[in-house]
């Protein structure tokens, strides 16, 4: 096993620089101070990482890992054992492939293809609101942050008075999503007040798709019933909660990093102008090279060697950074280069194993969507500012992205 002795000092260095403008800006160059240290770096007595790409992906899928924090040494230290959760984030089997199976028969292939031309006609009506902004515009905010949170209220049967509602209590709950160490008591008083909002609302608007069913998720969601095993409300409300940060942050991540990352790789970006058959592969590229998901944890269930040489302990948190296996240049060649023309389906940008992103094909819809919907009606795109990135670590995305269009 490697020498740890000056452990106690990485956990405190990695959290504390976590939230610097440096790491904001490029997290890759900082991952890779560590890369390549032991297949596991352990970086406090009970907490470890995991960063080259086979490493990542074997733990997503290991089956003596779980997804329930509760499990955790430091959780059972806290004392009073929380909640058992109801969302399938935080689910294992068998109460995880229960809820899975049953979602699935709502949440379809037939029913997000439905939402392409919704889609489509949502991105030309904000590429239209930008055009009549003028030259220059914050993309994160007229296009990119609007985009993802119509298309979610869609699918929910949200109406479409209530679309700003969304954006204020996913922007709050997003920040929940991030390692303990880096939020404040004040601020998780926040994020705990903004989610009761929502489930309030959620939970009426429930009851009102119980009474009057609608052509949207919700409703059949509230419907689907197999040999008299239901979907609970509370597991609705959870789903609904989880589709809300993880269908809509992540997407709006994905448009802003990807963006971005285009305009800084002009080569890339006349590329996709000259050719755009790649824009689906670009897609893949985009999420492998500046994902909107940063980290994901497992707790360790048994005294285990969960890599070569690495012996874990029941209750330790290893937490996958899922960023640093899509940088690692043992998988993909020239890492930190953005091409679109790569091959990039193996990164693990939604995660892995029974936790594949449930919202993996809307996700990829939506980007593809948006991109192609600026590259069509912008002939020129241009940083028209400093891109600003937004104070969180497990989710990474941009606060603004002004441009100049033209």
């Amino acid at each position: 096993m490697p020498d740890h002795a000056a452990v106690p000092t990485l956990a405190d260095r990695f959290f504390r620089e976590a939230m610097s403008p440096a790491f904001r800006e490029d997290p890759y160059a900082y991952y890779d101070r560590f890369r390549g240290v032991a297949p596991l770096l352990r970086v406090a007595d009970t907490i470890w990482f995991a960063m080259g790409h086979a490493d990542v992906s074997a733990l997503l899928r290991h089956p003596r890992l779980s997804s329930d924090e509760s499990h955790s040494t430091a959780e059972k230290a806290k004392g009073a054992p929380k909640p058992r959760s109801q969302s399938m984030l935080f689910m294992d089997p068998p109460d995880h492939t229960r809820l899975r199976g049953l979602v699935a028969r709502a949440f379809t292939p037939r029913r997000i293809e439905a939402l392409r031309s919704t889609t489509e006609a949502i991105a030309a009506e904000l590429i239209d609101g930008l055009k009549a902004r003028g030259r220059e515009a914050d993309l994160i905010e007229a296009f990119a942050y609007p985009l993802p949170v119509r298309v979610i209220c869609a699918l929910l049967g949200v109406p479409p008075a209530d679309e700003a509602k969304f954006t204020e209590w996913s922007r709050a709950i997003a920040r929940g999503l991030d390692p303990a160490v880096l939020r404040s008591p004040a601020l998780d008083a926040e994020i705990d007040a903004q989610r009761q909002e929502l489930r309030a609302y959620l939970t009426d608007l429930l009851v009102a798709r119980r009474k009057a069913p609608g052509d949207d998720l919700l409703s059949a969601l509230a419907a689907v019933d197999v040999d008299g095993d239901q979907i609970s409300s509370g597991e609705v409300l959870a789903l609904a909660l989880l589709l809300l940060v993880a269908g809509h942050e992540t997407t709006v991540n994905l448009i802003g990093n990807g963006t971005l990352a285009l305009l800084r790789a002009p080569d890339q970006l006349a590329l996709l102008r000259r050719s755009p058959e790649l824009i689906a592969p670009a897609v893949d590229e985009l999420l492998r090279f500046d994902g909107p998901v940063q980290i994901t944890q497992r707790v360790v269930l048994d005294d285990m060697e969960a890599a070569p040489g690495c012996p874990v302990k029941a209750g330790d948190e290893i937490l996958l950074i899922l960023g640093a296996a899509n940088r690692d240049p043992a998988v993909f060649a020239d890492p930190h280069r953005l091409d679109v023309t790569r091959d990039a389906r193996r990164h693990v940008a939604f995660g892995g194993g029974i936790h594949h992103c449930l919202g993996a094909v809307l996700a990829r819809m939506e980007g593809q969507i948006a991109l192609q919907a600026l590259l069509d009606r912008f002939p020129t795109i241009a940083l028209a500012g400093t891109p600003v990135r937004r104070p969180t670590f497990t989710l990474r995305g941009l606060e603004t992205l002004p441009v100049a269009l033209t």
